[in-house]
């Protein structure tokens, strides 16, 4: 059976405004046209996907289910919209018969483990939505999350924290807890269930960073400088980090899911329960209005919506 994504856009209205009639003011419809549409969705897919009797209107166990598909659905369309509308203005200035030129591949950046279970998440559906583009992944070390955009060396990067640059446009993905990683022989590493403070971690030896290293993101490692020691030892990139901390040399800070990507033996990851939560991000250079980083975008933004709940939640997925 084929979804409807009429019926699929009067639903998510609903679910995201909690009630019938803004959903239809927000589509341009009435609210009957909006109720029939639920309605007939129920019906084709067997299920009641809203509880009308709370206030405001809730999805039940399907419909919250749905509505994350539909998000995605629908982002998918928009996108494949926005990608004809840019083909046919393309086609409109070529002349002489020339074809198009062979599609250059997508180069995603990813900074250590990206967005955790967001990015291949991201990746995979851009490549069923463009099966026929190439998507190439780069790897980002801690210098590079405004530069590999600046530079041209990818189009889009899952990167942390805010790069706060005006060259570059970003999308929230996810929202963690703060994190410390510390050798599993530290005194703090007791603290593993109960957390730690930021006036705890002081005075760990916290990894060096390059001097070319954007200002954001040192103030992200080490909490707005709070975290007032340096190591000896130098890292750009997470595995640098936990060698160093698996050899007693260092420590080093990230987000929740940072422990289930790299569960290192010898390393312990100590919440941090006072730092402010941060976010993970998907990058784009500002001004970037190409069709293949709009869909990618779209897709990213819709998914993260669906599933970046569960992840800030420290649910896997």
């Amino acid at each position: 059976m084929a979804l409807d994504l009429r019926l699929l856009s009067s639903f998510l209205a609903v679910v995201e405004e909690g009630h019938f009639g803004r959903a239809a003011a927000r589509l341009f419809l009435s609210p009957p046209a909006v109720t029939q549409h639920v309605r007939r969705l129920e019906t084709d897919l067997g299920a009641v996907l809203l509880d009308r009797s709370a206030s405001p209107v809730v999805p039940t166990p399907a419909g919250v289910r749905l509505a994350g598909h539909a998000r995605v659905l629908l982002a998918a369309s928009n996108a494949a919209v926005a990608d004809l509308a840019d083909m046919a203005e393309g086609a409109s200035h070529r002349h002489g018969g020339r074809g198009p030129s062979p599609e250059r591949p997508l180069r995603v950046g990813i900074m250590g483990h990206g967005s955790a279970e967001l990015t291949p998440a991201a990746i995979n559906a851009y490549r069923r939505a463009r099966p026929d583009v190439p998507v190439v992944t780069r790897q980002l070390d801690f210098t590079e999350h405004v530069s590999a955009l600046v530079e041209d060396r990818v189009d889009v990067a899952f990167v942390r924290p805010d790069p706060d640059d005006e060259r570059i446009a970003v999308d929230v993905m996810t929202t963690e807890q703060r994190i410390v990683a510390v050798p599993a022989r530290s005194p703090l590493a007791d603290a593993r269930k109960g957390g730690a403070t930021v006036a705890d971690i002081a005075e760990l030896p916290f990894v060096r960073l390059p001097r070319h290293t954007p200002r954001t993101f040192t103030d992200y490692l080490y909490f707005d400088q709070e975290a007032q020691r340096r190591s000896t030892e130098y890292a750009v990139t997470p595995q640098e980090v936990l060698t160093g901390v698996v050899t007693g040399r260092a420590a080093g800070s990230g987000l929740w899911s940072f422990a289930r990507y790299y569960a290192w033996p010898g390393a312990t990851f100590v919440p941090i329960v006072d730092a402010p939560w941060e976010s993970s991000y998907l990058a784009v250079r500002a001004g970037d209005d190409s069709s293949e980083v709009r869909i990618f975008r779209a897709l990213a933004v819709a998914l993260a919506r669906e599933l970046g709940p569960r992840i800030n939640d420290g649910h896997l997925l």
